[in-house]
């Protein structure tokens, strides 16, 4: 710890973590270097990509244009926390069956911004999906399967 580092605490995944951290690092680097969580991916490093994103206290963020300060002592989702006992979240099955992941370079980000949009909205309209995932960008696809997968995925979360 040098001399400008600040100490920041957070629960990841349901998990207390801290780790010292530069006050410029960001919320990904932060993650991805000191926590050890690499699911969250580095794009554009700019916010328009999407992929970095995770849930901030229940609200989709992009991690690397926020600083890891900046999230002391809130409540961290990455994606590493949507599948449990090597059971699948509905959301990534859905994903899976409906092949909405080409590469799977941006799809954590369509993950997180998935599973916040059916927290608030557990039967989506085609326009609010097309909002929510607004801010995610996929160079391998059309999105159409994507935005089936995520049809899919609010039927398997009701069905629950």
């Amino acid at each position: 710890m040098t001399q400008a580092d600040r100490r920041v605490r957070l629960t990841v995944n349901g998990q207390p973590r801290e780790a010292d951290a530069a006050p410029r690092t960001t919320l990904v680097d932060f993650l991805r270097g000191q926590l050890g969580l690499t699911g969250t991916h580095v794009g554009c490093e700019h916010g328009v990509c999407g992929a970095c994103t995770v849930l901030m206290d229940g609200a989709a963020v992009r991690s690397c244009i926020m600083l890891a300060v900046q999230a002391d002592g809130a409540s961290l989702t990455t994606v590493e926390a949507l599948s449990h006992d090597g059971e699948l979240h509905p959301v990534q099955q859905a994903f899976m069956e409906c092949h909405g992941l080409q590469c799977g370079f941006c799809t954590p980000g369509f993950l997180m911004s998935a599973c916040e949009l059916l927290a608030d909205r557990p039967s989506p309209s085609d326009e609010e999906i097309y909002d929510a995932l607004g801010g995610n960008i996929c160079r391998c696809t059309g999105y159409q399967s994507i935005l089936e997968s995520i049809r899919v995925a609010a039927e398997k979360l009701r069905q629950r």
